[in-house]
């Protein structure tokens, strides 16, 4: 089974420490879900407030995210699954806010020598 990283976005400026009940009860489900389709959830994490970030850029300390946006990355599992369309199908059932969204990324292993 291949592994991937999916990225949870919500609207800028959302805290994903104040998630509604509803929206914690659906993370639940989409649990479920994901092993009733056969994949397995690896890693689960919500990130603090995007204002908690410091970034660094060009070695230089800054408070906060460097960029401004319309939505804020919120927080990330890893996935595992059986390929990419596998991980899409189960992805498509992350419980999120709109405009918010979410991001696949397969996870990059490094070839074999």
């Amino acid at each position: 089974m291949a592994q991937y990283a999916v990225l949870l976005y919500l609207p800028a400026p959302a805290d994903p420490m104040e998630t509604p009940p509803e929206e914690t009860e659906a993370h639940m489900r989409f649990g479920k879900q994901v092993e009733e389709l056969g994949g397995q959830l690896l890693t689960p994490q919500a990130l603090q407030s995007s204002a908690t970030a410091t970034s660094i850029r060009d070695g230089v300390f800054v408070d906060g995210p460097f960029i401004e946006a319309k939505e804020v990355l919120a927080g990330f599992f890893v996935l595992e699954a059986r390929d990419l369309d596998h991980a899409l199908q189960i992805a498509k059932l992350v419980p999120t806010r709109s405009p918010g969204g979410v991001e696949v990324r397969p996870l990059f292993t490094p070839p074999a020598e």
